[in-house]
């Protein structure tokens, strides 16, 4: 027996276009899901619709379930959340996490799938991939109670970081965008904002952490640090080169840049948190509704290779867009 579905490809640096899919029953050991709710990560995944994936890193940036290879055409993604309707019996009925692409009936390994806490609405539990970035990057930059931090980027993962280093006590931080659109969303995740331009301090951060992608983002991070801090690096580039000025304070303040990636748990935590633990930590916490702010638009699976095209192009803004399926039964 089999199921008839559909898969969004990119089938050209710039197109997408949607797939007829047959998915096979599952096995044993496997369950099969169907989609409620997609994320697109507008970082990693603008830049594999553009086919800006160097060639070394092909390998390296496959995602779990991909179809194809870079640079196309390819069926990427990995914001998936969907309801189990056969497999393994304990999940079947199930509302799920997975990172798979954007398709709306799909068959995984049970083990592939993480329940999704009931009081996570389906939509805010897209974000858990990118939550668990944010987990990732805040073992990676072990703030410090009382800590000046600014997150520069206001994406969906500079979001997710702000609003957990903002949790902790005595932490300030200051969430950093050319968008002064973005200030109501810092707002809602309780933390400051302010426009590179606004800036009246520089040099007195305790930890910076740059996700906005872009040179002069890196740049400004360098610029905001205190002697002897660091720069978490989270933004992926692509094949794009970024300049930097390491003249001035670099040298002298002994400044620091650190990438954090989320392919791997922190060393400080290998031994004692598997990859599945901590999807299952960032699920937890997306029961918090102030994530609900990064949710600034929706948009039928049956549009998405417009929609893909507007999110590269900047004619539609959004901090995540979700992509919505139709579902054979009511579920929150």
């Amino acid at each position: 027996m089999s199921t008839a579905a559909a898969a969004f490809w990119v089938v050209a640096p710039g197109r997408g276009a949607i797939r007829p899919v047959t998915v096979r029953d599952p096995g044993p050991g496997e369950v099969r899901v169907r989609a409620l709710y997609s994320g697109v990560s507008r970082g990693t995944e603008l830049l594999v619709h553009g086919g800006h994936v160097p060639a070394d890193q092909y390998a390296l940036m496959r995602a779990p379930h991909q179809e194809g290879d870079f640079p196309h055409p390819v069926k990427y993604g990995y914001l998936s959340v969907g309801v189990v309707e056969a497999g393994e019996p304990d999940l079947v009925g199930r509302r799920v996490f997975c990172l798979h692409p954007h398709q709306t009936v799909y068959v995984v390994p049970a083990s592939a799938v993480v329940p999704v806490p009931d009081e996570v609405p389906s939509r805010r539990a897209v974000l858990a991939g990118t939550v668990e970035t944010a987990v990732n990057a805040a073992w990676d930059a072990a703030p410090r109670v009382g800590d000046r931090v600014a997150v520069v980027g206001a994406g969906m993962v500079g979001c997710c970081v702000a609003r957990l280093l903002g949790g902790i006590p005595g932490v300030h931080v200051t969430l950093v965008d050319v968008d002064e659109g973005r200030e109501a969303v810092a707002g809602a995740l309780g933390v400051d904002f302010a426009r590179p331009d606004q800036l009246t301090s520089s040099g007195d951060h305790d930890l910076v952490v740059h996700t906005s992608a872009t040179g002069a983002g890196l740049q400004l991070s360098l610029d905001l640090l205190g002697p002897e801090a660091s720069v978490l690096e989270l933004s992926w580039y692509g094949d794009r080169r970024v300049e930097l000025s390491l003249g001035g304070a670099f040298h002298s303040s002994r400044l620091r840049i650190r990438a954090s990636q989320v392919g791997a748990v922190p060393a400080s935590r290998r031994s004692r948190r598997t990859h599945t633990e901590r999807l299952e930590l960032a699920l937890r916490l997306l029961a918090d509704p102030a994530y609900d702010a990064l949710l600034t638009g929706d948009s039928p699976f049956d549009a998405l290779p417009g929609v893909m095209a507007a999110l590269a192009d900047g004619s539609l803004p959004a901090v995540c867009q979700t992509v919505s399926y139709p579902a054979p039964h009511a579920t929150t």
